[in-house]
């Protein structure tokens, strides 16, 4: 089984993909955005801040030595979801909205670039998984634009890739979460009531990380390629369409 790069993998959803790649056999490759040490498996786990535009194509470089030269997989789970809220001056909230676009779609579009084109040289039918989120359909919270709207775009740009590169066997799948007991879901919980936000899930409980690395796994390893341009939903009923 091949190499299969994890973007976001030092925690969360990312944390919990990783495992799972490993624990099926997949050479798995992280991804953090501070330097940190290997993973107690002795997985790597490269440093870049997808703050800066070239920490981007640094990564992919990285990964592709430590790969021997061959990719197969991409999984692009990075993300960022901070307030903006809109009473905020113009710059802030400008300089917001760049930098969590930046790191939630355009550092995804990048790697999926360095992917295709990698494959395309290679002739190899590798796979690309989009972690996007429910709030891509649905919309978020009057602080969140920028993150519903970069998700949104993740999966326009996940459907072009599929629908563009299918014939020459590169596959896209994308999951959209819906709130998930992840660090970076807790303080958006939090501050949207809690408990009280179970209401809107039929479910009664939001997804766990593990639940939504199953569905990464799936589709990483063992979904068949008339899947490809799928978007699968995990959101415990919140949002169907």
């Amino acid at each position: 089984m091949g190499h299969i790069l994890v973007t976001g993998s030092s925690r969360g959803i990312g944390k919990a993909a990783l495992d799972a790649l490993a624990a099926r056999g997949a050479q798995v490759i992280g991804h953090a955005s501070r330097p940190q040490a290997a993973a107690e498996d002795g997985v790597p786990i490269i440093a870049a801040d997808f703050g800066d535009p070239l920490s981007v194509q640094s990564l992919w470089e990285q990964a592709l030595d430590i790969a021997g030269g061959e990719i197969d997989a991409v999984v692009n789970n990075a993300g960022r979801f901070e307030a903006n809220r809109l009473d905020r001056s113009d710059i802030e909230w400008l300089d917001a909205w760049e930098d969590t676009v930046r790191v939630n779609l355009t550092s995804a579009a990048q790697l999926s670039r360095f992917a295709v084109l990698h494959w395309q040289e290679r002739a190899f039918a590798g796979r690309l998984v989009h972690v996007a989120s429910r709030a891509a359909y649905r919309g978020d919270s009057p602080a969140h634009w920028h993150y519903a709207a970069a998700k949104g775009g993740m999966v326009a740009m996940h459907k072009t890739i599929a629908r563009a590169y299918a014939k020459e066997g590169i596959l896209s799948f994308a999951v959209t979460p819906g709130f998930t007991d992840t660090s970076m879901a807790g303080d958006y919980l939090a501050s949207r009531g809690g408990p009280g936000l179970l209401a809107d899930i039929p479910l009664g409980r939001v997804a766990t990380p593990e639940e939504i690395a199953s569905i990464i796994t799936y589709c990483a390893l063992d979904a068949p390629p008339s899947m490809t341009g799928a978007v699968i939903d995990a959101n415990g009923a919140s949002f169907v369409r």
